[in-house]
């Protein structure tokens, strides 16, 4: 209780209102509004219906302030898309997010809190190898999360444009729902859906299901499932392994 009473006010607003939903008094950091520090070690397989894609990367984020967290994401490909084995850094996504501290409620039995942010996404220039889009990217973004009892529900809506390279014009609309079991175990849904407005409004979804366990407050360890649906998806199957350290 020291730490909550350190706290002014209106952080153990937030705190409270949205509150953890693991055994531990945590947040899950597989929820890009938690408020938690984490870093995570992830390696995923695609499937390109004929190629294929290994994404190595960081994926972490950092809590600045108690209502501002700063994602960032790392990414690391080895793929033969061009017809030959290639690998090579893929992008740097920064990724600062804003909790107002005056917009933490209820709604009915649901708790919610709002977020509001962007993106900045850095290509590593290697397009030619068929690593990236070859385009720099800023990204807005809000977002909100409702937590009732041990499920959260995480609906945002991104838009992405270039501001050097190829074109981008796309909205992302996505919807992530965690649920969390005994034993610390969690189970995630991640489904997106961007609308490309450069390409006839093309619509292509992705789904990703997450299974996890934490072993400890700062140790777990989670396997993902990946799914592409639409004409232009962006992979047809994937999996991937992580590993993740909260402090």
């Amino acid at each position: 209780m020291k730490e909550y009473a350190a706290c002014p006010a209106y952080i153990v607003t937030l705190m409270l209102a949205i509150g953890a939903t693991s055994a531990y008094g945590e947040e899950n950091a597989s929820n890009p509004l938690a408020a938690v520090s984490n870093t995570d070690l992830r390696a995923q397989y695609f499937d390109l219906e004929g190629p294929e894609r290994r994404d190595y990367w960081v994926d972490g984020a950092y809590m600045v302030t108690p209502n501002l967290k700063l994602k960032y994401e790392l990414h690391y490909w080895d793929t033969d898309v061009t017809g030959s084995s290639k690998s090579d850094w893929e992008s740097l996504h920064l990724k600062p997010i804003y909790f107002p501290e005056s917009m933490v409620g209820k709604l009915g039995s649901w708790k919610y809190k709002v977020a509001i942010g962007g993106e900045i996404i850095l290509d590593a220039g290697n397009d030619d190898k068929g690593i990236g889009s070859g385009s720099d990217q800023v990204a807005p973004l809000f977002g909100m999360a409702f937590v009732r009892d041990s499920t959260v529900l995480v609906p945002i809506v991104q838009h992405f444009v270039e501001y050097d390279g190829p074109d981008v014009n796309t909205t992302s609309f996505r919807l992530i729902a965690i649920q969390s079991f005994e034993n610390n175990v969690w189970g995630k849904l991640d489904a997106k859906v961007p609308v490309d407005w450069e390409n006839d409004n093309e619509i292509a979804s992705s789904f990703e299901v997450q299974l996890g366990k934490m072993f400890s407050p700062g140790f777990g360890t989670y396997v993902d499932g990946l799914f592409g649906v639409g004409g232009d998806k962006p992979y047809d199957w994937g999996v991937g392994v992580g590993v993740r350290f909260n402090y």
